[in-house]
């Protein structure tokens, strides 16, 4: 693995501007690939639920549209962000549609799957699949689509204590 850390990375926000991911040094992330069309969708309102109740204490969530799985996420990135602020109140940043698996993964996704690679591999296996990164920018946890935001939150709150210390 290379030397690089989450914090090397950068992607286009929603709204299209470069965004780095240093912009978050200091802060626990978690990544989430997300689709609006998919049965785990209803997961934006867990997610936001989390951001809402730590975001003070310095949680960031950062959600990533991907279109990969079975064509879930078809819309723009403007139905997009209108659809998660409609339907879930979403205020946390959401980024430009991206690949997480194949030749045209995006390197953020790429070095998030290095670092953790899942039990199918480094492969992605669906929407919703989360990364833990602690506050200095190591990737430490990853979970399944199936992994409610609710189950993560123990782990959030341990990962925010460290920064507190």
């Amino acid at each position: 693995m290379s030397d690089q850390t989450f914090y090397d990375f950068s992607a286009k926000t929603i709204t299209g501007e470069e965004q780095s991911m240093s912009t978050y040094q200091g802060k626990v992330v978690l990544v989430v690939n997300v689709a609006s069309k998919c049965g785990f969708t209803p997961q934006y309102e867990g997610l936001q639920k989390l951001y809402e109740d730590h975001q003070d204490k310095g949680l960031v969530i950062l959600g990533f549209p991907c279109d990969q799985f079975k064509h879930q996420e078809p819309g723009t990135e403007e139905e997009i962000a209108t659809f998660c602020k409609t339907n879930y109140g979403v205020t946390f940043p959401l980024f430009s549609k991206i690949n997480v698996n194949g030749k045209e993964t995006h390197p953020l996704y790429t070095y998030l799957k290095d670092s953790l690679p899942g039990l199918a591999g480094k492969s992605i296996k669906w929407n919703f699949t989360k990364f833990l990164v602690s506050a200095d920018g190591t990737p430490i946890k990853r979970y399944g689509s199936k992994v409610k935001p609710s189950e993560i939150e123990a782990d959030i709150l341990a990962e925010l204590a460290k920064t507190e210390a």
